[in-house]
């Protein structure tokens, strides 16, 4: 019994390897490539300018893979609201996040199972208690609260929650924060002059 214990964390702990080498790499191709100057407030707001239907493509597939390499989001918001506007540049920037957290978990989950049960101590203990008890509630608490932060969505996917509790948890934590950041990307804009579309 102690060796099956012991196996599974040693698989947990290579798991939890695999998961930092992997992004570890990501990181460097995606500086190599040059992809880092797609990542621009321009950039996404001359995609949207050009073409709607193809600038949300592009826009959710740059969203997803800046999430997994720590990019801001901020940058996907402000270029939504001030190409689209406050409301449609809302809407876009909440499909795309709903994307971005599904397909990080898919991918953490898929390399890294549930990796983070590994860690011992107390803190760990009550957050995995909690977080057991109430996931559903938990991952609400989180979105409101981090939104899309890519480490939070990287710890959710290590710890075994299930799939059905983070998708709601995602879809019904996400709405509130991102209506408030439109509103203040909106405003800071009018401030600054820019013009947004809908704006008097």
């Amino acid at each position: 019994m102690r060796g099956i214990e012991q196996n599974k964390s040693m698989v947990r702990f290579w798991r939890l390897w695999l998961v930092v080498a992997f992004l570890l790499v990501l990181w460097v191709a995606f500086r190599v490539s040059g992809l880092d100057t797609h990542f621009s407030a321009q950039f996404l707001h001359e995609r949207f300018a050009a073409h709607k239907l193809e600038g949300l493509l592009i826009f959710t597939v740059l969203f997803a893979l800046g999430n997994l390499i720590q990019i801001p989001g901020w940058i996907f918001l402000t270029s939504a609201v001030v190409t689209l506007g406050q409301f449609w540049g809302g809407v876009a920037t909440y499909v795309a996040a709903c994307v971005t957290c599904m397909s990080t978990f898919w991918i953490i989950r898929l390399l890294g199972a549930d990796a983070l049960r590994e860690i011992k101590g107390r803190w760990s203990r009550r957050i995995f208690a909690q977080l057991d008890a109430h996931p559903l509630r938990s991952v609400i608490a989180l979105r409101l609260l981090v939104q899309t932060l890519p480490a939070a969505n990287y710890a959710l996917a290590l710890s075994g929650i299930r799939w059905r509790d983070y998708v709601l948890g995602t879809l019904l934590g996400l709405p509130v924060p991102i209506l408030l950041y439109s509103l203040f990307f909106a405003t800071l804009a009018q401030w600054l002059h820019w013009p947004i579309p809908g704006s008097p």
